[in-house]
């Protein structure tokens, strides 16, 4: 029996609800880490269609394990306050859908400016979000990724240290394409890491197929599942879906997969299959 539960951001299948739930299923995915339905992101999800999606994934024996929000995504200096209120309403989309896990970022540096600087403002920012998740049953997980101030393992633990309710998503093709080594990154992070995010990427930033890149994958998921780990999250980014652009900071682009595929549903299963090989090798 598999020990460890596989989502996957199923947007990278399809934008529509039925297309997700499909390519779950015939995948035999436990559920997924919710970020765009029927071309709205998950932030912008009304209540009763936060109703309604959770009504259909529970129909179809499926979960939300974490919603993979967009906090976090704007400024280290950008006007907080109206972020803070997103927040909040996506704390309750959270709770309806069930996800015990809020997946969120470190705010983008200005290019050219120290992130030392923006030190204080962040771990503020976060705390007030984490403030906020205090009693709901809901964790909130930081992610490493390009441009923000937890871009670096040094300044993760940072954050880590500065706010011990803070959890953290381990994304080892973020760390690649910011020129660090994926394994010398989970020796200074794992005691942190709440779970995975299956994305791999080759040195020159291109995102490959997991255990085709230099993000030691087998390497990282061996040492997760080792330490008692139980969730993963597929982030393929092998082919270019509706709401990919947006997830780039401005001016930025993510390196897509060489391999072409025939279709969003093609690129998901082949990057389902990917991982599948990784985690049976394993024997996870």
């Amino acid at each position: 029996m598999r020990k460890v539960a596989l989502y996957a951001f199923a947007d990278e299948a399809s934008a529509d609800l039925d297309g997700q739930i499909a390519a779950l299923l015939r995948n035999g995915l436990d559920g997924l880490e919710i970020r765009g339905v029927d071309a709205e992101n998950v932030s912008d999800l009304a209540p009763e269609k936060v109703r309604e999606v959770r009504r259909r994934l529970d129909e179809n024996g499926l979960r939300v394990w974490s919603v993979g929000s967009p906090i976090g995504k704007i400024g280290a200096g950008d006007a907080f306050a109206p972020h803070l209120e997103k927040f909040k309403r996506l704390l309750q989309t959270a709770q309806t859908l069930g996800a015990a896990h809020i997946r969120l970022f470190s705010f983008y540096i200005p290019q050219g400016e120290p992130p030392a600087r923006y030190r204080d403002e962040v771990i503020d920012r976060l705390g007030k979000c984490l403030e906020l998740a205090r009693g709901s049953g809901v964790t909130l997980c930081h992610e490493n990724e390009k441009g923000i101030y937890g871009d670096t393992p040094g300044r993760c633990l940072e954050l880590f240290r500065a706010l011990p309710a803070l959890r953290g998503i381990f994304d080892p093709a973020n760390f690649v394409q910011c020129g660090v080594e994926p394994t010398a990154a989970w020796e200074q992070l794992h005691d942190f890491i709440c779970y995975l995010h299956i994305k791999d990427a080759k040195r020159d930033g291109c995102v490959v197929p997991a255990g085709e890149g230099d993000g030691a994958l087998p390497t990282v998921v061996r040492a997760f599942l080792a330490q008692g780990g139980t969730a993963l999250t597929l982030e393929p980014h092998l082919t270019d879906f509706a709401g990919l652009a947006g997830l780039e900071r401005e001016g930025e682009t993510s390196g897509i997969a060489t391999q072409r595929f025939a279709s969003a549903d093609a690129a998901f299963d082949f990057a389902c299959a990917a991982l599948k090989k990784i985690v049976n090798a394993i024997g996870g």
